[in-house]
């Protein structure tokens, strides 16, 4: 992801990120190691959590890891309840739908034993690879 949608993420939502630019010698969460068309499906996945938290009393999430595998999101945090798990696999289901380099409508494909989920003008275009 971008250094700027990975600073907005981190100031938006700095309870959820806290843990974002700890040092190397304590481990923290590393950069969001996805395109930055899953910029909004993050967007909603952290507003839906701090919400559980500031608004239903749920605990407090904070991400250890955030990237694509196998194309898909996967989003890894602790200190979270059941209900914000659902809430984590949703966002993790239906990132296999959209375009992780420019969030439009995807479909996951494979190619050279590589899982990527792009729209048809990124399958067309080629891909420099994940930011």
């Amino acid at each position: 992801m971008s250094p700027e949608l990975d600073a907005k993420l981190c100031a938006t939502y700095p309870k959820i990120f806290a843990d974002r630019h700890k040092s190397n010698t304590i481990i923290g969460m590393r950069g969001f190691e996805c395109g930055d068309g899953w910029f909004d499906l993050l967007d909603l996945l952290c507003h839906n959590l701090q919400g559980e938290t500031d608004h239903n009393g749920g605990p407090q999430a904070v991400a250890e890891q955030v990237k694509e595998k196998m194309a898909g999101l996967r989003f890894y945090a602790h200190g979270v309840n059941d209900r914000m798990q659902g809430m984590i696999r949703m966002a993790e289901t239906v990132s296999y739908t959209i375009c992780d380099v420019c969030g439009e409508r995807g479909r996951t494909l494979e190619c050279n034993g590589i899982y990527q989920t792009l729209c048809v003008k990124h399958v067309s275009s080629g891909r420099d690879g994940i930011g």
